[in-house]
């Protein structure tokens, strides 16, 4: 929040004041957390019983990696590219929405279905939401800065529903501990979230997509070797 300070607050701004861009993308905002919300308050006990298991996180480590090969792949070619022309710089020949205003509330809902799939180990919420975003037509850039605005509620609300689920048998200690973690994250969080939004002004998630590929081979090896 700390990063996207100013712009968050234009935001506000706008949307109290009725300001028709900045309306529409609360909405979306709105339109992206609420399948997570309604999925996650319903069926998180069922997804934890069937997916929280070390083979699953084997699987979307490897084929979150795949996809997000493919992703770039299918936004980075144009008819013209020969078979393995693509370079790791930045392009999105076929984005429809290059700014965060330009995003509709279809690409939106689309973030959002794609963001219930973090609520399987193993499935990054940050990359489901980019790579969702880029499938439906977002800008990669602008499909990043929309997931960490996401994040905001989508983030704040599982704290809350999960302090709420678990207030009774919560300590003294746990509640220090929560607070050293809240002030950890919002530090490393200061750093990493300019230093992603610098890497994808120039370069693709094909990095990022490889090491999620090698990391679920290492996690398997582990699983098969111990």
């Amino acid at each position: 929040m700390w990063v996207f300070r100013a712009r968050l607050l234009q935001l506000i701004r706008g949307a109290l004041t009725g300001e028709p861009s900045e309306v529409a993308f609360a909405r979306n905002l709105i339109i992206a957390f609420l399948p997570a919300a309604v999925i996650g308050a319903i069926f998180i006990k069922t997804i934890k019983s069937v997916f929280y298991h070390p083979g699953v996180v084997v699987v979307t480590l490897v084929v979150g990696g795949l996809i997000m090969l493919y992703v770039e792949r299918r936004t980075h070619h144009t008819p013209g590219d020969q078979p393995g022309a693509a370079d790791d710089t930045a392009s999105d020949e076929r984005a429809s929405a290059y700014t965060l205003e330009q995003i509709t509330w279809k690409q939106a809902l689309g973030v959002g279905v794609a963001q219930c799939f973090a609520m399987i180990p193993g499935t990054s919420r940050s990359g489901a939401t980019i790579i969702g975003g880029m499938i439906a037509g977002i800008q990669r850039k602008t499909a990043t800065e929309f997931s960490f605005f996401l994040a905001m509620p989508t983030m704040l609300g599982a704290a809350v529903f999960d302090m709420y689920k678990n207030f009774g048998v919560l300590t003294q200690h746990d509640l220090s501990g929560i607070a050293v973690g809240f002030i950890a994250a919002f530090l490393s969080a200061m750093v990493v979230v300019r230093a992603v939004l610098r890497f994808v002004a120039n370069h693709t998630y094909r990095v990022f997509a490889w090491y999620r590929i090698v990391f679920g081979a290492v996690v398997a090896a582990w699983i098969f070797t111990r």
